[in-house]
């Protein structure tokens, strides 16, 4: 049973090790994007890039996302729903501002 599929097996480990490496390489990338001579604001926004498409490496290989749309893409819904929701009674309450008597 441990042999029944071991080029599967191999393809994955593979896939695995590539993705490893694929996520060192953009950390080295965001190490050395910080020490670089550009102004601040550009840095920042070169790092968060670096950090955003290790963020999909990991999400989407290692914890098999990827692979699960259906589940993701409601989550996802659900999230912009409720974000709006709260940002919308944020924005409505913002002009509660309460009046209080001063004797």
């Amino acid at each position: 049973m441990s042999e029944s599929h071991p080029e599967s097996f191999h393809n994955y480990t593979r896939r695995c090790l590539l993705v490893f490496v694929a996520i060192l390489c953009g950390i080295g990338l965001m190490v050395g994007c910080s020490f670089a001579n550009v102004a601040s604001p550009l840095r920042i926004a070169m790092v968060l890039a670096i950090a955003c498409f290790n963020a999909g490496l990991v999400s989407c290989y290692l914890m098999h996302l990827m692979s699960e749309r259906k589940f993701v893409f409601t989550v996802l819904i659900f999230t912009v729903i409720f974000f709006t929701g709260l940002m919308g009674l944020t924005m409505l309450a913002h002009s509660d501002v309460p009046h209080l008597k001063v004797n």
